[in-house]
């Protein structure tokens, strides 16, 4: 495998790659797509696991069973007390998040939260990725919810004590800072200070740190400063404009005015001004590339000519590839209907693992491959390429914006900005 350029993380079947392959190994239980076919692989061969092997399977089982808001299963394998692996704790606090945000189940996430807390001070389990902030959060949040305002308060002090200054803006995890700002503004409004939850979250939504889960919530702090949800569509509508506006005037400055093979494309060294690194190589038309589905079947991108297409470069250990996908997805329903495609091509891992990664998450993108890096040479994940209708290359980018609207405004201005561009190309060649 080539090197990548680390703006990744691990992922949970690259630490499985670290482990030699066994008869009743990790490796081998992590392909198996569905949980519910864990369980009964597990439960079929668990006289036959060495103690290792019978904790690392048990942990699993509690993190996927969590992941999909199956409480008993998971308080069935957590009552072992399995040690949890680094990426099993990372995905421990992604399903917490997921059980708070879309499952509502505030009284298990203050539970789990609070038993989780525990054992970081005991020692008991330790946070490699720097994510025990993510549980005060939702601990507070969770709290505020329930009624408990004075430990919500409490907890939430203790979080913002406990970040590390970057740990909010870093561009690897999804939504961390707009998730604290909406989990901030939640326990401040029942506390009653619903102008600071307010002020929160419209700045928050003014400066693109928002996500689609905050919407709700500021719509009810909405109601609570001005004493009813009446003209909330409209505040919130001139907000995000302010903040896609913002974008748009940025990306502007990206387009690709000469877009001549061979295009090398580059990206700023983080604290070194001036200086770039490469991240991919395009020495062909986009029209001679054809790359395999998912399933295996090849398709062309020639077929995509007309049409504005994006070709998102990632891996399943990529943690900022993945968490840019929530605005992808957001772009792609906004252009249902228009000459427009959008490709997540994954890189070097084979289909069988991309396949079982892609089911559990899920990823609801189309998924390409392009295992051996044939096509563009891409060093650096997440890289992002769009093309014009005629196959030009016309704006490229890497890394993840920080959140899921910011990637959204940003993706949507460049498509935008792409599709002006080659109608006035168009009108001026009519004349």
């Amino acid at each position: 495998m080539k090197k990548l350029i680390l703006l990744l993380l691990i992922s949970s079947s690259a630490w499985a790659q670290q482990t030699p392959v066994k008869k009743y190994g990790l490796q081998d239980f992590m392909m198996i797509e569905k949980v519910e076919d864990q369980d009964k692989y597990y439960n079929e061969n668990k006289a036959k696991l060495a103690e290792k092997e019978d904790n690392s399977f048990r942990a699993e089982l509690a993190v996927n069973w969590l992941a999909k808001g199956n409480l008993d299963k998971y308080n069935h394998y957590q009552a072992a007390q399995p040690k949890y692996n680094p990426m099993q704790f990372l995905n421990l606090t992604y399903a917490l998040e997921k059980l708070f945000d879309e499952k509502k189940q505030y009284v298990a996430v203050a539970k789990y939260t609070n038993e989780f807390l525990e054992q970081l001070k005991k020692g008991t389990w330790t946070d490699a990725f720097g994510r025990t902030h993510i549980l005060m959060d939702l601990n507070a949040a969770a709290n505020a919810k329930l009624g408990n305002t004075a430990a919500a308060k409490a907890m939430i002090a203790n979080s913002a004590g406990k970040k590390v200054a970057s740990a909010n803006d870093n561009g690897y995890f999804k939504d961390v800072k707009s998730n604290y700002l909406n989990r901030y503004a939640i326990v401040m409004s029942v506390a009653g200070d619903h102008k600071i939850a307010f002020d929160t979250l419209s700045k928050a939504f003014k400066e693109a740190d928002s996500n689609p889960y905050m919407v709700a919530t500021f719509k009810e702090i909405y109601q609570k400063v001005k004493g009813s949800d009446k003209g909330f569509e409209q505040y919130l509508k001139s907000l995000t404009d302010e903040a896609y506006q913002k974008y748009y005037h940025k990306v502007e400055k990206m387009y690709v005015e000469s877009p001549a093979l061979p295009l090398t494309g580059t990206m700023p060294i983080v604290n070194q001004p001036g200086k770039t690194i490469n991240t991919f190589l395009a020495n062909k038309p986009v029209k001679d590339i054809t790359l395999n589905s998912l399933d295996g079947k090849p398709v062309n991108l020639a077929d995509y000519n007309g049409k504005v297409l994006v070709l998102d470069f990632w891996s399943t250990g990529c943690t900022p590839c993945v968490a840019a996908f929530a605005g992808f997805e957001k772009v792609v329903a906004d252009y249902k209907k228009s000459e427009f495609q959008l490709f997540v091509v994954n890189l070097f891992e084979p289909q069988a693992e991309v396949k079982v990664f892609a089911a559990r998450k899920p990823v609801k993108l189309e998924i390409l491959q392009d295992e051996e890096n044939k096509a563009y040479a891409v060093t650096a994940t997440p890289t992002k390429i769009i093309f014009d209708p005629m196959g030009n290359i016309r704006f490229f980018s890497s890394g993840y914006a920080g959140s899921t609207d910011r990637e959204y405004y940003k993706l949507k201005a460049m498509v935008e900005i792409t599709k002006a561009r080659a109608a006035q190309a168009s009108a001026r060649q009519v004349k």
